[in-house]
Protein backbone atom coordinates (compact mmCIF):
# COMPACT_ATOMS: atom_id res chain seq x y z
CA UNK A 1 0.00 0.00 0.00
CA UNK A 2 1.37 3.42 -0.91
CA UNK A 3 1.26 6.24 1.60
CA UNK A 4 -1.20 8.15 -0.58
CA UNK A 5 -3.72 5.31 -0.28
CA UNK A 6 -3.47 5.05 3.49
CA UNK A 7 -5.92 6.89 5.71
CA UNK A 8 -4.39 9.66 7.77
CA UNK A 9 -5.39 11.89 10.66
CA UNK A 10 -3.88 15.36 10.98
CA UNK A 11 -3.33 16.53 14.55
CA UNK A 12 -2.47 20.23 14.76
CA UNK A 13 -1.12 21.60 18.04
CA UNK A 14 -0.20 25.13 19.07
CA UNK A 15 2.94 23.95 20.90
CA UNK A 16 4.35 21.28 23.16
CA UNK A 17 4.99 23.28 26.33
CA UNK A 18 3.54 22.27 29.70
CA UNK A 19 0.80 19.63 29.43
CA UNK A 20 0.32 19.95 25.67
CA UNK A 21 2.87 17.33 24.66
CA UNK A 22 0.91 14.75 26.61
CA UNK A 23 -2.31 16.06 25.07
CA UNK A 24 -0.81 15.30 21.66
CA UNK A 25 0.02 11.78 22.86
CA UNK A 26 -3.48 11.33 24.25
CA UNK A 27 -5.20 12.20 20.97
CA UNK A 28 -2.76 10.29 18.75
CA UNK A 29 -3.29 7.18 20.86
CA UNK A 30 -7.03 7.30 20.10
CA UNK A 31 -6.20 5.94 16.64
CA UNK A 32 -3.99 3.03 17.69
CA UNK A 33 -5.12 -0.11 15.90
CA UNK A 34 -7.73 1.69 13.76
CA UNK A 35 -5.82 1.66 10.47
CA UNK A 36 -5.18 5.41 10.55
CA UNK A 37 -1.73 6.96 10.49
CA UNK A 38 -1.41 10.06 12.65
CA UNK A 39 0.61 13.09 11.54
CA UNK A 40 1.11 15.55 14.40
CA UNK A 41 2.10 19.10 13.48
CA UNK A 42 3.33 21.69 16.00
CA UNK A 43 2.74 25.31 15.06
CA UNK A 44 5.35 26.74 17.49
CA UNK A 45 8.46 25.34 19.15
CA UNK A 46 11.80 24.20 17.76
CA UNK A 47 12.12 20.75 16.22
CA UNK A 48 12.91 18.31 19.01
CA UNK A 49 13.48 14.55 18.67
CA UNK A 50 12.37 13.86 22.26
CA UNK A 51 9.10 15.69 21.63
CA UNK A 52 8.61 13.70 18.43
CA UNK A 53 9.22 10.45 20.31
CA UNK A 54 6.68 11.40 22.99
CA UNK A 55 3.75 12.03 20.62
CA UNK A 56 2.69 8.42 19.90
CA UNK A 57 2.39 9.55 16.27
CA UNK A 58 3.48 8.00 12.98
CA UNK A 59 4.93 11.31 11.83
CA UNK A 60 5.75 14.58 13.61
CA UNK A 61 6.34 17.89 11.82
CA UNK A 62 7.50 21.19 13.32
CA UNK A 63 6.49 24.47 11.67
CA UNK A 64 8.74 26.38 14.11
CA UNK A 65 6.78 29.62 14.03
CA UNK A 66 7.43 32.20 16.73
CA UNK A 67 4.54 33.58 18.77
CA UNK A 68 5.04 36.93 17.01
CA UNK A 69 4.79 35.33 13.57
CA UNK A 70 1.34 33.88 14.22
CA UNK A 71 -0.35 37.11 15.23
CA UNK A 72 -2.79 38.63 12.80
CA UNK A 73 -3.92 36.71 9.73
CA UNK A 74 -1.36 33.87 10.00
CA UNK A 75 -1.10 33.60 6.21
CA UNK A 76 2.26 31.81 6.27
CA UNK A 77 1.02 29.11 8.61
CA UNK A 78 -2.18 28.73 6.61
CA UNK A 79 -0.15 28.21 3.43
CA UNK A 80 2.19 25.72 5.09
CA UNK A 81 -0.66 23.67 6.50
CA UNK A 82 -2.40 23.69 3.12
CA UNK A 83 0.71 22.03 1.60
CA UNK A 84 0.83 19.40 4.34
CA UNK A 85 -2.88 18.64 3.96
CA UNK A 86 -2.50 18.22 0.19
CA UNK A 87 0.36 15.74 0.55
CA UNK A 88 -1.51 12.95 2.36
CA UNK A 89 -4.91 11.30 2.33
CA UNK A 90 -6.22 12.96 5.50
CA UNK A 91 -9.71 12.07 6.71
CA UNK A 92 -9.99 14.72 9.41
CA UNK A 93 -8.05 17.21 11.51
CA UNK A 94 -7.91 17.42 15.30
CA UNK A 95 -6.80 20.92 16.30
CA UNK A 96 -5.97 22.01 19.84
CA UNK A 97 -6.83 25.59 20.94
CA UNK A 98 -8.26 28.37 18.85
CA UNK A 99 -5.33 29.47 16.64
CA UNK A 100 -4.73 25.97 15.24
CA UNK A 101 -8.49 25.59 14.72
CA UNK A 102 -8.55 28.89 12.80
CA UNK A 103 -5.55 27.89 10.64
CA UNK A 104 -6.90 24.38 10.01
CA UNK A 105 -10.28 25.64 8.81
CA UNK A 106 -8.73 28.24 6.49
CA UNK A 107 -5.83 26.05 5.33
CA UNK A 108 -7.67 22.80 4.65
CA UNK A 109 -11.05 21.53 3.52
CA UNK A 110 -11.04 18.82 6.19
CA UNK A 111 -13.62 18.26 8.90
CA UNK A 112 -12.05 19.76 12.03
CA UNK A 113 -12.51 18.61 15.62
CA UNK A 114 -11.50 21.55 17.79
CA UNK A 115 -10.28 20.67 21.29
CA UNK A 116 -10.53 23.38 23.92
CA UNK A 117 -8.51 23.31 27.13
CA UNK A 118 -9.67 26.58 28.72
CA UNK A 119 -12.72 28.68 29.50
CA UNK A 120 -13.83 31.69 27.49
CA UNK A 121 -12.45 30.73 24.07
CA UNK A 122 -15.69 31.81 22.33
CA UNK A 123 -16.58 34.86 24.37
CA UNK A 124 -15.21 37.24 21.71
CA UNK A 125 -17.70 38.21 19.03
CA UNK A 126 -15.17 37.63 16.22
CA UNK A 127 -14.56 34.07 17.36
CA UNK A 128 -18.28 33.35 17.64
CA UNK A 129 -18.72 34.63 14.10
CA UNK A 130 -15.83 32.54 12.82
CA UNK A 131 -17.15 29.38 14.50
CA UNK A 132 -20.63 29.97 13.10
CA UNK A 133 -19.28 30.47 9.57
CA UNK A 134 -17.54 27.09 9.72
CA UNK A 135 -20.08 25.22 11.85
CA UNK A 136 -20.83 22.62 9.15
CA UNK A 137 -17.18 21.55 9.13
CA UNK A 138 -16.30 22.19 12.78
CA UNK A 139 -17.19 20.22 15.89
CA UNK A 140 -15.91 21.01 19.36
CA UNK A 141 -14.64 19.09 22.37
CA UNK A 142 -14.08 20.43 25.88
CA UNK A 143 -11.69 18.73 28.28
CA UNK A 144 -14.42 18.75 30.94
CA UNK A 145 -18.18 19.22 31.14
CA UNK A 146 -17.46 22.66 32.59
CA UNK A 147 -15.51 23.71 29.47
CA UNK A 148 -18.13 22.08 27.22
CA UNK A 149 -20.94 23.98 28.94
CA UNK A 150 -19.02 27.25 28.65
CA UNK A 151 -18.78 26.74 24.87
CA UNK A 152 -22.44 25.78 24.58
CA UNK A 153 -23.34 28.98 26.44
CA UNK A 154 -21.22 31.06 24.05
CA UNK A 155 -22.57 29.28 20.93
CA UNK A 156 -26.27 28.85 21.77
CA UNK A 157 -27.35 28.19 18.16
CA UNK A 158 -25.11 25.15 17.85
CA UNK A 159 -26.65 21.69 18.26
CA UNK A 160 -25.54 20.35 21.63
CA UNK A 161 -24.34 17.15 19.95
CA UNK A 162 -21.60 19.11 18.14
CA UNK A 163 -20.09 20.41 21.39
CA UNK A 164 -19.13 17.44 23.56
CA UNK A 165 -16.78 16.45 26.39
CA UNK A 166 -13.72 14.27 26.03
CA UNK A 167 -11.78 14.11 29.26
CA UNK A 168 -8.05 14.37 29.55
CA UNK A 169 -6.65 11.01 30.53
CA UNK A 170 -3.57 9.06 31.48
CA UNK A 171 -1.95 5.72 30.81
CA UNK A 172 -2.44 4.67 34.44
CA UNK A 173 0.16 1.89 34.56
CA UNK A 174 2.84 3.83 32.69
CA UNK A 175 2.40 6.84 34.97
CA UNK A 176 2.51 4.71 38.12
CA UNK A 177 5.65 2.97 36.87
CA UNK A 178 7.31 6.38 36.44
CA UNK A 179 6.40 7.57 39.95
CA UNK A 180 9.23 6.96 42.41
CA UNK A 181 8.86 5.68 45.97
CA UNK A 182 7.97 7.89 48.93
CA UNK A 183 11.57 7.79 50.15
CA UNK A 184 13.13 8.65 46.78
CA UNK A 185 10.57 11.39 46.15
CA UNK A 186 11.20 13.00 49.53
CA UNK A 187 14.94 12.74 49.16
CA UNK A 188 14.76 14.38 45.73
CA UNK A 189 12.56 17.21 47.02
CA UNK A 190 14.51 17.61 50.27
CA UNK A 191 11.64 16.60 52.57
CA UNK A 192 11.92 14.74 55.87
CA UNK A 193 10.54 11.21 56.02
CA UNK A 194 8.62 11.97 59.23
CA UNK A 195 6.91 15.13 57.92
CA UNK A 196 3.17 15.23 57.12
CA UNK A 197 3.18 16.90 53.71
CA UNK A 198 0.46 18.84 51.89
CA UNK A 199 1.47 19.13 48.24
CA UNK A 200 0.47 21.66 45.58
CA UNK A 201 1.75 21.78 42.00
CA UNK A 202 1.04 24.69 39.66
CA UNK A 203 2.07 28.10 38.44
CA UNK A 204 2.26 30.82 41.07
CA UNK A 205 -0.52 32.75 39.39
CA UNK A 206 -3.84 34.28 40.54
CA UNK A 207 -5.76 31.52 38.73
CA UNK A 208 -4.20 28.93 41.05
CA UNK A 209 -5.22 30.87 44.20
CA UNK A 210 -2.39 29.60 46.40
CA UNK A 211 -3.19 32.53 48.73
CA UNK A 212 -6.33 30.68 49.89
CA UNK A 213 -4.24 27.54 50.29
CA UNK A 214 -1.82 29.40 52.58
CA UNK A 215 -4.68 30.84 54.65
CA UNK A 216 -6.32 27.42 54.90
CA UNK A 217 -3.10 25.66 55.88
CA UNK A 218 -2.41 28.26 58.57
CA UNK A 219 -5.94 27.84 59.97
CA UNK A 220 -5.66 24.04 59.90
CA UNK A 221 -2.26 23.76 61.63
CA UNK A 222 -3.58 23.43 65.21
CA UNK A 223 -5.44 20.30 64.10
CA UNK A 224 -2.67 18.82 61.93
CA UNK A 225 0.27 16.60 62.91
CA UNK A 226 3.05 18.52 64.66
CA UNK A 227 5.46 18.03 61.77
CA UNK A 228 3.17 19.32 59.00
CA UNK A 229 4.51 21.14 55.95
CA UNK A 230 2.99 22.75 52.87
CA UNK A 231 5.12 22.15 49.77
CA UNK A 232 4.44 24.15 46.60
CA UNK A 233 6.04 23.14 43.29
CA UNK A 234 5.91 25.76 40.58
CA UNK A 235 7.15 29.18 39.55
CA UNK A 236 5.43 32.42 38.65
CA UNK A 237 5.00 36.11 39.20
CA UNK A 238 3.35 35.76 42.61
CA UNK A 239 6.29 34.00 44.24
CA UNK A 240 7.46 36.91 46.38
CA UNK A 241 3.88 37.90 47.30
CA UNK A 242 3.07 34.37 48.42
CA UNK A 243 6.27 34.06 50.43
CA UNK A 244 5.44 37.37 52.13
CA UNK A 245 1.92 36.14 52.90
CA UNK A 246 3.32 32.95 54.45
CA UNK A 247 5.52 35.04 56.73
CA UNK A 248 2.59 37.31 57.64
CA UNK A 249 0.52 34.26 58.58
CA UNK A 250 3.33 33.00 60.81
CA UNK A 251 3.88 29.86 58.72
CA UNK A 252 7.00 30.89 56.79
CA UNK A 253 8.97 28.02 58.34
CA UNK A 254 6.23 25.51 57.44
CA UNK A 255 5.91 26.36 53.73
CA UNK A 256 8.47 25.31 51.14
CA UNK A 257 8.49 26.92 47.68
CA UNK A 258 10.50 24.50 45.56
CA UNK A 259 10.16 26.31 42.22
CA UNK A 260 9.81 24.55 38.88
CA UNK A 261 10.55 20.84 39.31
CA UNK A 262 11.10 18.93 36.04
CA UNK A 263 8.77 15.93 35.70
CA UNK A 264 7.05 16.84 38.96
CA UNK A 265 4.47 14.07 38.49
CA UNK A 266 7.20 11.51 39.28
CA UNK A 267 7.41 12.79 42.87
CA UNK A 268 3.75 12.91 43.94
CA UNK A 269 4.22 10.03 46.39
CA UNK A 270 6.14 12.51 48.56
CA UNK A 271 2.77 14.00 49.55
CA UNK A 272 0.31 12.84 52.21
CA UNK A 273 -2.40 15.05 50.71
CA UNK A 274 -2.67 16.89 47.39
CA UNK A 275 -4.49 20.24 47.55
CA UNK A 276 -5.67 22.18 44.49
CA UNK A 277 -7.06 25.64 45.25
CA UNK A 278 -7.45 26.80 41.63
CA UNK A 279 -10.05 29.29 40.45
CA UNK A 280 -12.13 27.40 37.84
CA UNK A 281 -9.50 24.92 36.70
CA UNK A 282 -10.59 23.71 33.22
CA UNK A 283 -9.58 20.18 34.13
CA UNK A 284 -6.52 19.61 36.35
CA UNK A 285 -4.16 16.89 35.08
CA UNK A 286 -2.29 17.15 38.39
CA UNK A 287 -5.34 15.62 40.06
CA UNK A 288 -5.04 12.49 37.92
CA UNK A 289 -1.31 12.33 38.67
CA UNK A 290 -2.00 12.54 42.41
CA UNK A 291 -4.70 9.85 42.14
CA UNK A 292 -2.31 7.52 40.34
CA UNK A 293 0.19 8.05 43.17
CA UNK A 294 -2.45 7.16 45.76
CA UNK A 295 -2.52 10.62 47.33
CA UNK A 296 -5.87 11.80 48.82
CA UNK A 297 -7.34 14.90 47.17
CA UNK A 298 -8.68 18.22 48.35
CA UNK A 299 -9.87 20.62 45.63
CA UNK A 300 -12.14 23.55 44.85
CA UNK A 301 -15.71 22.62 43.93
CA UNK A 302 -15.68 24.43 40.59
CA UNK A 303 -14.56 24.01 37.00
CA UNK A 304 -13.36 20.63 35.82
CA UNK A 305 -11.78 19.77 39.18
CA UNK A 306 -15.19 18.99 40.66
CA UNK A 307 -15.79 16.37 37.97
CA UNK A 308 -12.51 14.64 38.83
CA UNK A 309 -12.71 14.76 42.64
CA UNK A 310 -16.40 14.50 43.52
CA UNK A 311 -17.08 11.22 45.31
CA UNK A 312 -13.41 10.25 45.74
CA UNK A 313 -11.96 13.29 47.55
CA UNK A 314 -12.95 16.42 49.44
CA UNK A 315 -14.30 19.54 47.74
CA UNK A 316 -14.46 23.03 49.24
CA UNK A 317 -15.99 26.28 47.93
CA UNK A 318 -13.70 28.50 45.86
CA UNK A 319 -11.73 30.89 48.07
CA UNK A 320 -13.07 29.35 51.30
CA UNK A 321 -10.01 28.96 53.52
CA UNK A 322 -12.08 27.77 56.49
CA UNK A 323 -13.54 24.79 54.64
CA UNK A 324 -10.14 24.08 53.09
CA UNK A 325 -8.71 23.92 56.63
CA UNK A 326 -11.46 21.55 57.74
CA UNK A 327 -10.73 19.32 54.76
CA UNK A 328 -7.02 19.15 55.64
CA UNK A 329 -7.85 18.24 59.22
CA UNK A 330 -10.27 15.55 58.08
CA UNK A 331 -7.67 13.97 55.79
CA UNK A 332 -5.01 14.14 58.52
CA UNK A 333 -7.31 12.18 60.84
CA UNK A 334 -7.79 9.25 58.43
CA UNK A 335 -6.54 5.88 59.65
CA UNK A 336 -4.77 3.36 57.41
CA UNK A 337 -7.97 1.52 56.50
CA UNK A 338 -9.73 4.75 55.48
CA UNK A 339 -6.73 5.83 53.46
CA UNK A 340 -6.63 2.45 51.70
CA UNK A 341 -10.32 2.74 50.85
CA UNK A 342 -9.71 6.26 49.51
CA UNK A 343 -6.88 5.01 47.29
CA UNK A 344 -9.07 2.21 45.89
CA UNK A 345 -11.86 4.68 45.10
CA UNK A 346 -9.42 6.94 43.25
CA UNK A 347 -7.96 4.11 41.20
CA UNK A 348 -11.44 2.92 40.26
CA UNK A 349 -12.30 6.47 39.15
CA UNK A 350 -9.15 6.66 37.05
CA UNK A 351 -9.90 3.41 35.26
CA UNK A 352 -13.62 4.11 34.80
CA UNK A 353 -13.40 7.70 33.60
CA UNK A 354 -9.86 8.94 32.92
CA UNK A 355 -7.87 6.05 31.47
CA UNK A 356 -6.65 5.92 27.87
CA UNK A 357 -8.84 2.88 27.16
CA UNK A 358 -12.05 4.37 28.57
CA UNK A 359 -11.66 7.69 26.77
CA UNK A 360 -10.73 5.99 23.49
CA UNK A 361 -14.02 4.10 23.61
CA UNK A 362 -15.88 7.34 24.41
CA UNK A 363 -14.20 9.14 21.49
CA UNK A 364 -15.33 6.60 18.92
CA UNK A 365 -18.89 6.83 20.22
CA UNK A 366 -19.08 10.62 19.67
CA UNK A 367 -21.65 11.37 16.95
CA UNK A 368 -19.45 13.75 15.00
CA UNK A 369 -16.55 11.26 15.04
CA UNK A 370 -18.62 8.42 13.59
CA UNK A 371 -19.91 10.86 10.96
CA UNK A 372 -16.53 12.31 10.05
CA UNK A 373 -14.29 9.30 10.27
CA UNK A 374 -16.17 6.03 9.76
CA UNK A 375 -13.96 3.04 10.40
CA UNK A 376 -15.41 0.82 7.79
Amino acid sequence: MTRSAERHVLQFCHGYDGPFLDCARQYASLFAGTGYRVTTVFLTGAADSEVAAGCASDEVLFMEYSSKAIRGLKLGAIGDLRKIAASRNFSLCIAHRFKPIYIALLGTSLPVIGVHHAFGDYQRGTRKLFANIFRKRLSLLGVSDAVRDDMRHCLPKWPAARIQTLYNRIDVQTLQDSQVSVREARETLGLAMDAWVVGNVGRLHPDKDQATLLHGFAAALPGLPANSQLVILGAGRLEQDLKALARELGIGDRVLFLGQVPEARRYFRAFDVFALSSDHEPFGMVLLEAMAAGVPLLATACGGAKEVVEGVGILFPLGDAEHLAQGLQHLAAMDEQQRHQCVELMLDRLRERFSDRTVRDAFWRLPHVTELAPRG
